[in-house]
């Protein structure tokens, strides 16, 4: 299982949000390239980069954040945020990313998320991101009716290959991860499943790889000290 350092940023700087509320912020760092070596030295296998301005504005806002953490560090790096077309897809990819993760663009077109995974396979990922069971968007603001589990079952049978799933209402809390949900969403697909969204300890990680999750994306838990990366690792080896 691969355990996910999250880099979020805003304005340049490192943060976590509680629950996706922008107006609930905590800053970790006001250097990203710094924070993803750290990861680096702590053993991480990949970091996912977050530009949070760009995911509720709908366009890049932090590219050039984004890329100083490609070009500084010698692991994959998954770009999310503000992605809605081909174009900003393939110029991450000729940036050196390894994944781009789509969120809204493929809950609003799901055929367009087709096309992205039809030319990139797997290194197109779709990020489902539910409060309650039903899919938010542009940055979690903005309910939808959508249900999580038929966009993904939608999606999967579209021919996307890889998925992520965040609890909303878990994400930031250190509480718990809404195991239920990604045991029914690992169940629904044969496409891997990355989990996010309360992680606070290393039993919370074993337990989703037990449930049959690829990956696990953490932010706050790390940021804050109270999980140890080597740690959680050495747990699902």
């Amino acid at each position: 299982m691969e355990i996910i350092p999250a880099i979020d940023l805003r304005g340049g700087r490192c943060v976590r949000l509680f629950q996706g509320d922008y107006d609930r912020e905590t800053v970790f760092s006001d250097d990203p390239v710094a924070m993803a070596h750290h990861w680096v030295e702590q053993g991480a296998q990949r970091i996912h980069v977050v530009d949070l301005d760009g995911a509720r504005d709908g366009r890049p806002a932090n590219e050039a954040a984004v890329r100083s953490i490609i070009d500084a560090v010698d692991l994959p790096v998954q770009v999310a945020g503000g992605i809605r077309d081909l174009a900003a897809i393939e110029g991450w990819l000729e940036a050196g990313a390894d994944r781009v993760v789509l969120g809204t663009a493929a809950v609003r077109d799901p055929e367009f998320a087709a096309e992205a995974a039809r030319r990139h396979g797997e290194r197109v990922l779709v990020s489902i991101d539910a409060r309650d069971g039903v899919v938010a968007t542009d940055g979690w603001r903005q309910s939808t009716d959508v249900q999580a589990e038929e966009l993904l079952r939608r999606l999967a049978a579209l021919g996307v290959k890889r998925f992520a799933y965040t609890d909303i209402g878990r994400d930031g809390t250190l509480g718990s991860p809404n195991f239920e949900a990604v045991e029914t969403m690992v169940a629904a697909t044969d496409a891997p499943i990355i989990a996010a969204g309360g992680v606070a300890e290393v039993a919370h990680v074993v337990r989703l790889a037990e449930l049959g999750a690829e990956g696990v994306i953490v932010g706050m838990a790390l940021s804050d000290g109270r999980l140890r990366l080597p740690e959680a690792l050495a747990a699902v080896r």
